[in-house]
């Protein structure tokens, strides 16, 4: 039985007839565009060849502008605070692990800063160290998206969700969670 194959052009009979295909587009293209251009052409302009109207084309076709995306706005502490929160909410569902500080299992504290850190942000690793740094907010009515809530005296932490409640890893054999603020006992609220 014989070997059967496609037969194909080489590179060589390609580029004939590309050429030839070219030319004679640009003289055709030369005496269409000798006559009068029509009512609906539009100019169409190609850099280091020339102008040409394109019959057909609308001549109003504006360029639409592209949607962008839209950006955390704010104050540079609350784009990171929010970014945090994002990052917290992320391991909504992780182990809790004495002592873990991420990627895949926290602490209380440990959420907090692996957060932060997400967002570009280092601050103390344990809880009594985040009571005690960051800018002190007086009330939870004035705490924003991604500020730090300390509870029981400084021994727990979590981020504020900016509604009422917040994302915390509380427990042996509980995961990452939000819990509403009110159920729990509010030390001290701190920005970063």
């Amino acid at each position: 039985m014989a070997k059967h194959r496609l037969e194909q052009p080489s590179v060589g009979q390609k580029a004939a007839k590309s050429a030839i295909f070219a030319g004679s587009i640009a003289i055709g293209g030369s005496l269409a565009f000798a006559a009068a251009p029509a009512a609906d052409a539009a100019p169409v302009t190609i850099p280091n060849v020339g102008t040409f109207d394109i019959p057909g084309l609308p001549s109003n076709i504006a360029p639409k502008a592209p949607q962008l995306p839209q950006l955390d706005t704010g104050t540079k502490q609350e784009v990171r605070a929010k970014k945090a929160l994002r990052a917290a909410e992320s391991k909504i569902g992780s182990p809790y692990v004495y002592g873990a500080a991420g990627p895949n299992a926290f602490d209380c504290s440990g959420l907090t800063s692996w957060s932060y850190r997400q967002a570009g942000k280092t601050i103390p690793r344990d809880s009594y160290g985040q009571l005690g740094g960051g800018t002190p907010v007086a009330s939870l009515a004035q705490a924003k998206a991604g500020d730090i809530l300390i509870f029981n005296g400084g021994g727990h932490a979590g981020i504020y969700d900016g509604k009422g409640g917040f994302v915390h890893s509380s427990t042996e054999g509980v995961p990452v969670k939000r819990d509403p603020v009110k159920e729990w006992n509010l030390t001290g609220i701190r920005r970063y």
